[in-house]
């Protein structure tokens, strides 16, 4: 399955709403988050659907021909079929949060990361980092090993403040660094700016701390409808919508495992077709006509003798 796979990321460019419905809380519009763990997702089908609609009006001819064959196609007759095309569900990698030093952080938890490493592993990666162990009140930090390696930003005199959470800077026998280097590498390939400053804002937090993190650090905002002829609130018209902050960062499994044309491209070839290495901008979710859901999508394989950590 490895040669057959890609992971995909999600960055998010502006504030990403992915609707779950009615909340029953104090949010009225919450995010979709998983069952069990109650972290943020970005579901496969979502996905899928605005990957289909970019190729269909900026693909090559050829992304356009085979777009049936890869995404699906639903007629009333027996031409109908499945996509080949399979991608799972998007799932929370770091989540930014506010850091009184260096503006905001990347941060993620062991757990998430154990659940990267089983995507990673599908994918092809074999030069995997492990796992930190971190104290409740501890956060993992990028280190400097050389002139050439940045120190961390979100850090002083070993002091860390996350929102209205204090911690204290810690640094391990290397397995952070190796994950910032990973994630940094695949998130933005090419781009050494981008890649310094996420390694000098990434930091791994204990699974608590992040969870309580993941439910109250996300983007809460108030949406109002005026009475033009009053010039107050509507009735009914004041509600709040729950939001991905900016420059979150998620992650799945693309594969294609079978191919519903015998005239057509093999899977592996249209797995290549559709989820080259050049990053898409695309739209997710609502709120389009005001700039939410803006999205960095970009595909990464894992070739023999090209793994890193």
């Amino acid at each position: 399955m490895p040669q057959n796979t890609r992971m995909y990321w999600l960055q998010g460019l502006t504030p990403l709403h992915v609707g779950a419905g009615k909340g029953v809380g104090f949010i009225d519009m919450p995010i979709m988050r998983e069952k069990v763990t109650n972290w943020p997702l970005v579901p496969g089908s979502a996905v899928k659907g605005v990957i289909r609609d970019y190729f269909r009006v900026n693909g090559t001819e050829v992304q356009r021909n085979n777009i049936n064959l890869a995404f699906g196609q639903q007629n009333s007759d027996e031409t109908s079929n499945a996509g080949s095309l399979v991608l799972t569900d998007a799932r929370i990698v770091c989540l930014p949060v506010q850091s009184l030093y260096g503006t905001f952080a990347y941060i993620t938890s062991p757990m998430v990361l154990q659940r990267l490493k089983k995507d990673l592993e599908v994918a092809g990666c074999t030069s995997i980092p492990g796992f930190p162990t971190v104290a409740g009140d501890d956060v993992c930090l990028h280190t400097t090993k050389s002139e050439k390696t940045p120190a961390s930003k979100i850090v002083s005199e070993s002091r860390i403040f996350f929102e209205d959470l204090d911690f204290t800077g810690t640094s391990d026998n290397g397995t952070t660094n190796q994950w910032a280097d990973l994630l940094a590498e695949n998130l933005f390939k090419g781009d050494t700016t981008w890649q310094v400053l996420f390694k000098e804002r990434f930091a791994i937090l204990s699974d608590d701390c992040f969870n309580f993190l993941a439910r109250t650090g996300t983007e809460v905002s108030a949406h109002i409808r005026i009475d033009p002829e009053r010039k107050i609130v509507s009735k009914g018209a004041l509600w709040y919508e729950e939001a991905l902050p900016a420059e979150t960062i998620l992650a799945g499994v693309a594969w294609c495992d079978r191919e519903y044309s015998n005239k057509g491209p093999t899977a592996e070839q249209l797995l290549a077709c559709y989820c080259q290495n050049a990053s898409l901008d695309i739209q997710i979710g609502g709120k389009a006509t005001v700039g939410k859901g803006r999205v960095r999508c970009l595909f990464s394989d894992f070739p023999a003798g090209e793994n890193h950590a």
